[in-house]
């Protein structure tokens, strides 16, 4: 009877260990989000020369899908400049430190079809005078003519987070309800992204 109730309880430790490893290995699903009119003001100086473009940069987290005011931000906004929670400061006027170690890409595709985050060597981080996401007209996610920012088709951000989990994003207006008419919506972004709930997991499916 003894060595009955001894297997009974082998086996169950047996049972509830193998539960608890497998648990520890099940993926959570990636996870589509969009996000409507998200304000990122800034105001500008231009009665001097160059301007002086200044007003605290709004953060945002993929991990939270909202504005955050902490340290765990991934990507910040102010105006038509992007920063990431990663490298140095570019030396902005009311640039946030940067705490993390996040990094971007910028990829040429179909948002659908960017199905896994790029290699390593593609990610880069902000720098002294650099932008990790290239900033101006034509040479990262925008063009500006005829006082309209319109973005660029097929443009997609690729995230690596501060948490380490991976995130694409692709900016769809900087217009409040997408309508570039009145120049008072501006710096209203909208914009889907695909984040990857698994550290490390570079797959968007």
């Amino acid at each position: 009877m003894k060595r009955i109730v001894l297997l009974m309880v082998a086996v169950s430790a047996l049972v509830f260990t193998s539960c608890n490893d497998n648990d520890g290995d099940v993926s959570q699903p990636v996870q589509a989000v969009t996000i409507t009119n998200f304000h990122a003001p800034q105001n500008a100086d231009y009665t001097v020369n160059p301007p002086v473009i200044s007003g605290d940069f709004v953060k945002f987290s993929f991990k939270e899908g909202k504005k955050v005011t902490g340290d765990n931000w991934d990507i910040a906004f102010r105006g038509t400049r992007i920063l990431v929670n990663g490298g140095s400061v570019i030396g902005l006027t009311d640039e946030p430190a940067r705490t993390g170690k996040a990094s971007l890409a910028l990829v040429s595709s179909a948002f659908a079809d960017v199905k896994t985050a790029p290699t390593d060597t593609e990610f880069k981080q902000d720098a002294s005078k650099t932008y990790a996401l290239p900033h101006g007209t034509g040479n990262g996610w925008y063009t500006y003519a005829g006082g309209v920012i319109t973005r660029i088709a097929g443009k997609v951000i690729v995230v690596k987070t501060v948490d380490g989990n991976y995130a694409k994003m692709s900016i769809k207006s900087y217009y409040k309800d997408e309508d570039s008419t009145n120049n008072a919506n501006a710096r209203y972004y909208t914009f889907d992204y695909v984040y990857n709930p698994n550290v490390g997991d570079k797959s968007f499916q």
